[in-house]
């Protein structure tokens, strides 16, 4: 399949990206998955199975707004959680999924939801503009039924529109945006969240 400069320009973003997010530690082995949305509306979307750190053009795929791979590669598992989002949000053009450690520890040690309230770095997510805010990021039982899976955060979606991330059970998290370098700085903002709720809840317990 011969691919636009756009798509090659896209996985040159996510390609740094995964770099990024590789030296954080955030993906380990062949963990998480990224994407990107064409002006099209096709979405370049990582392959299954392959390191996140170490990614090359040929590591990126085409998908649909349905999931539908266009150029015989086989995407993500999880490739419908990010097409719903792109469904959903007509302004979301990146959705970023690493496996942080901090993310992951979070799922196991808060129930339904994790709340952030009065931190500075807050202003770093979409739409806050002061410490003085509160964002809840929800949290879901993982399934390997992603269809399943995708249809229970659409529910929570339904009924709560400011949502800016989430994380899943022993598994990591979602977050979304503009472009592929906003979305970036929403992961390290939020994980930094993560690990300072996680050093307070050493403290209190």
């Amino acid at each position: 399949m011969n691919y636009s400069n756009e798509f090659y320009r896209l996985a040159q973003e996510l390609i740094a990206a995964g770099r990024f997010i590789d030296q954080k530690g955030w993906v380990p082995a062949t963990s998480g998955n990224f994407s990107a949305r064409l002006l099209d509306g096709t979405i370049a979307l990582t392959v299954s199975g392959k390191h996140k750190g170490q990614l090359n053009p040929e590591d990126l795929m085409l998908v649909d707004i349905n999931a539908h791979a266009l150029d015989g590669k086989k995407p993500s598992a999880e490739v419908l959680l990010h097409t719903r989002l792109y469904q959903r949000f007509p302004g979301v053009n990146a959705v970023l999924h690493p496996h942080s450690m901090s993310a992951t520890l979070v799922s196991k040690l808060f129930t339904q939801a994790l709340i952030l309230e009065d931190y500075e770095l807050l202003k770093a997510l979409p739409t806050i503009t002061t410490h003085a805010s509160r964002v809840i990021i929800p949290i879901f039982e993982n399934d390997q039924d992603i269809s399943r899976l995708s249809a229970c955060v659409d529910q929570y979606f339904d009924q709560h529109a400011d949502v800016c991330a989430y994380i899943i059970v022993g598994h990591g998290f979602y977050t979304w945006g503009g472009s592929v370098q906003e979305t970036l700085q929403f992961v390290e903002a939020l994980d930094f969240l993560f690990e300072c709720e996680l050093r307070l809840y050493r403290v209190k317990n």
